[in-house]
C-alpha cells in the first residue's frame, strides 16, 4: 500500500509540473511516506526526519511533507515535535497534498480526476491499485486502524476507469490493495463487493492478470472463492494471514476466528481451487506466547504447507489494545529463535513445493530483466527466471522449469 501511495504522490506532483530528482540535496520538495507497523520501521522514520532536518538547515527553499501511518490524527502535536516539517497529511489523502502544493508552491493543477493521473512516468507491467482504505477489525496488536481510520471503499466506476487507463499505459496486471480487501464495498450505497469488482475488471481489455491482498480469514466468503475459480484473469494465489496456530493467542489478538475455522477455510479454498498457491502471515512472540503455543503454530504450518510464510516478531505499538492490556513478556532472543525456526521450516516446505514444478511448463508474466535473465511471476506468484536474447517485457510466455529453490524457479523459454 505504501509503495502504491508513493507512486500516486509522484504522479500527482508530476501532474502539477514537478520533476523527480535522484539526489535529495537537489530537491525543492521532499515527501516522506512512512510506515510504523513495527518499532524498527518507526525508528527508520525518526532517523529520516533527523536527516531531513539537516538538509533543511542548508537549504532555505527546501519544503518537507510527511504522510503515511506515522501521521496521527493530532497533527498539531506532530508539528510541535517536528517544526521543520512544512505539512503533515494522512495516508492516501492526496487532496490535501494537492491543495497544499497549489497554495504554498503556486503550482497549477491540470486535471481533477485521480484516474487521469499516471502513477509513475514509467509504464509498469504490474500496477498497484488501492481499492479500500482503513480497517474496522482492530486486531489488538495493529496500529493501522488508528492511523488510517475506518474502512472507506473507492467507487466501483472510479476503480474501473483507473484500471482502463493503466491498461492504455501498458499495464498487463493490476494488484488490488487494501488493509482488508474482503471488506470492499460494504460501506458503499451500491450493492458491490470484491467479487463484483473482480468480475468487472476481468472485462477490461489489455489487463491479463488480477491479484488482490490482503484478506482477512473471517471475511472471506464462498462467493468470492467461486469468483476466483471462475475468472481466468484472476490469479489463483491468495494471501490469508494466520498470525498464530493457537486459539488462545488468536483470541488475545482479537482475530475473530479459531484455528479450526481457519483450517476449514483453507480446505474449502483448495477444494474449489486445486492448484491454488496460498501464502500467510505469522507473528511470533505475542505477549504470553508459551513454547507450547508456539509449537502449535509450527504444527499448523507443517500441516497446511503454505507456498510462502511472512513471519515477524511481535513489536508493541503504543495506543493499541495489546500494548495497553498485555505485557511484552517474550524475550527478544526467544522471539528471534522462534522466527528462525519458522523460516527454516518454511524454506524446507517451499523447496519441496517448488521442486514439484521441475519438468512442468508454467505461464510467466515478464516484469523485467536482471543480468542475462528475464524474470516474472506465475499465476501462483512464483518468481521465475529464464534466459532469452529478445525483448520479453510485458509478455506472457511459457517457461519450462529446470531448477527450483525455496524462493524462485529457473527455466527455459518453451516452444
Amino acid at each position: 500500500m505504501n509503495k502504491a501511495e508513493s507512486d500516486w504522490i509522484a504522479g500527482y506532483l508530476e501532474s502539477l509540473g514537478c520533476r523527480r530528482v535522484v539526489n535529495p540535496k537537489c530537491a525543492d520538495l521532499l515527501v516522506l511516506n512512512t510506515c510504523v507497523v513495527r518499532q524498527s520501521a518507526e525508528d527508520k522514520v525518526l532517523g529520516m526526519l533527523g536527516f531531513t532536518k539537516g538538509l533543511k538547515s542548508h537549504s532555505s527553499r527546501l519544503k518537507l511533507l510527511v504522510t503515511g501511518c506515522f501521521v496521527e490524527p493530532d497533527t498539531d502535536r506532530l508539528q510541535r515535535m517536528f517544526p521543520h516539517v512544512d505539512h503533515f497529511f494522512g495516508p492516501g489523502d492526496f487532496s490535501k497534498l494537492v491543495d497544499w502544493a497549489t497554495k504554498q508552491l503556486g503550482l497549477i493543477r491540470e486535471n481533477e480526476s485521480q484516474n487521469s493521473v499516471s502513477p509513475t512516468r514509467s509504464k509498469p507491467v504490474s500496477a498497484l491499485v488501492p481499492i479500500i482504505q482503513g480497517c474496522n477489525n482492530f486486531c489488538s496488536y495493529c496500529i493501522v486502524p488508528y492511523r488510517r481510520g475506518r474502512e472507506r471503499s473507492r467507487p466501483l466506476s472510479e476503480i474501473i476507469d483507473q484500471v482502463k487507463n493503466l491498461a492504455l499505459c501498458g499495464a498487463k496486471e493490476v494488484i488490488l490493495l487494501g488493509q482488508n480487501v474482503n471488506s470492499y464495498g460494504r460501506d458503499l450505497s451500491t450493492d458491490v463487493d470484491l467479487a463484483v469488482l473482480l468480475r468487472e475488471l476481468s472485462k477490461v481489455e489489455g489487463i491479463e492478470r488480477i491479484r488482490f491482498l490482503t484478506n482477512h480469514p473471517k471475511d472471506m466468503s464462498r462467493y468470492l472463492i467461486d469468483a476466483i475459480a471462475e475468472l481466468d484473469k484472476v490469479c489463483k494465489h491468495i494471501n490469508l494471514p494466520l498470525q498464530s496456530g493457537d486459539n488462545r493467542i488468536l483470541a488475545s489478538m482479537r482475530r475473530g476466528y479459531t484455528v479450526e475455522q481457519y483450517k476449514e477455510l483453507i480446505d474449502a479454498i483448495r477444494h474449489c481451487l486445486p492448484k491454488v498457491a496460498i501464502s500467510t502471515d505469522v507473528i511470533v512472540g505475542f505477549p504470553g506466547e508459551s513454547e507450547e503455543q508456539f509449537q502449535h503454530t509450527l504444527a499448523v504450518l507443517e500441516e497446511l504447507r503454505f507456498d510462502a510464510v511472512h513471519v515477524a516478531a511481535y513489536s508493541p505499538r503504543p495506543g493499541t489494545l495489546a500494548t495497553r492490556e498485555y505485557q511484552d513478556n517474550v524475550p527478544p532472543d526467544v522471539k528471534m529463535e522462534r522466527l528462525r525456526k519458522i523460516e527454516t521450516l518454511q524454506a524446507r516446505i517451499a523447496g519441496e513445493i517448488n521442486e514439484g514444478f521441475i519438468g512442468e511448463t508454467v505461464e510467466v508474466l515478464v516484469e523485467g530483466r536482471k543480468g542475462d535473465k528475464w524474470f516474472g511471476r506465475t499465476q501462483g506468484n512464483k518468481l521465475t527466471f529464464f534466459p532469452h536474447d529478445g525483448d520479453c517485457l510485458g509478455q506472457l510466455v511459457p517457461v519450462m522449469i529446470t531448477k527450483a529453490s525455496p524462493w524462485a524457479l529457473q527455466g527455459e523459454l518453451a516452444g
